[in-house]
């Protein structure tokens, strides 16, 4: 607990510098760009994005072990909520030895398939500058809550799918993560456990069914997908804890290492949050599991 404590203070004094570690996704231009005004950053969250980026938070060990976590911080693909699920996830990870990079990632403004071609850029942009960033191009994860669990999960699931690809040279490179640690994640677009908010600001008010059926990504798994950890509440009323187990019960008959995390306390959106009982640990959990993966065991 005291671990965790001293993430949550560190948060906020960590991210003085974070503009000074800014990688732009798109630096030839952003796929199909739209003018939709300024970016709107204040009390923690950050909405109407069309610049994605990506945040760099350096290990605050002396050994980096050369993981990598890029994390997709939550909000209903309508804000994000930067400071709560991006920069104290960021904080705790690097003081496992990991590297982590806050993603922004475009939301309603574009919809589908603008928040995919964002993750998996990222993906192949880490992999294939690896050196650069000190990481190792196999040791490669996906981080999101809420919405942005559903953005991780699409990584985890979607990353060959053509909807990903823009025809850049970087499309040759794999997408694929090498891990998914999902935070009372949206996983399916289709009632009765859909958040119909993400549904909407993601695919519009009247999708296809077809597209329902292809952003639901419970049907999406297959034994490609890589190891998963999620980690989901009773409590959670906004995002029902079927969709956790919807993933994890498809990630099993696909034969994918999963771990699952159902804990009584905690509503929607509790992030690291202090005095919610075991719910309070779950970095604890997520710790072991990253350390029985091999992911923190010092770069070779």
């Amino acid at each position: 607990m005291k671990k965790i404590l001293l993430v949550l203070m560190l948060g906020a004094a960590g991210y003085a510098s974070a503009a000074a570690n800014m990688i732009p996704l798109w630096p030839e231009g952003v796929p199909g760009q739209r003018n939709i005004g300024p970016e709107k950053v204040g009390d923690g969250y950050t909405s109407n994005v069309s610049e994605p980026a990506l945040t760099m938070i350096g290990p605050a060990v002396d050994h980096p072990n050369g993981t990598a976590v890029i994390i997709c911080p939550g909000g209903g693909y309508v804000r994000m909520a930067t400071a709560r699920e991006g920069d104290q996830y960021a904080t705790w990870l690097s003081t496992l030895g990991v590297t982590s990079f806050v993603l922004k990632y475009r939301m309603q403004e574009y919809g589908h398939p603008a928040p995919l071609q964002d993750v998996l850029r990222a993906v192949r942009m880490l992999r294939s500058r690896a050196a650069e960033f000190g990481i190792r191009p196999d040791r490669i994860g996906v981080m999101g809550s809420s919405a942005g669990g559903h953005l991780a999960a699409s990584a985890g699931t979607l990353f060959d799918n053509p909807a990903g690809r823009t025809g850049a040279a970087l499309d040759n490179v794999s997408a694929r993560p090498d891990f998914l640690m999902l935070m009372y994640p949206v996983i399916t677009m289709q009632d009765p456990a859909a958040h119909a908010g993400s549904r909407k600001a993601l695919l519009g008010a009247a999708p296809s069914a077809e597209t329902l059926n292809l952003m639901s990504l419970e049907k999406q798994v297959t034994p490609a997908t890589p190891p998963t950890l999620l980690i989901h509440t009773q409590a959670d009323t906004a995002v029902p804890v079927e969709n956790s187990i919807l993933f994890y019960q498809a990630l099993t008959r696909n034969k994918v290492p999963a771990e699952m995390y159902l804990l009584e306390h905690g509503g929607h959106g509790m992030g690291m949050r202090d005095g919610l009982g075991t719910s309070s640990l779950w970095p604890r959990r997520a710790e072991e599991w990253l350390r029985d993966r091999g992911l923190l065991n010092q770069a070779k």
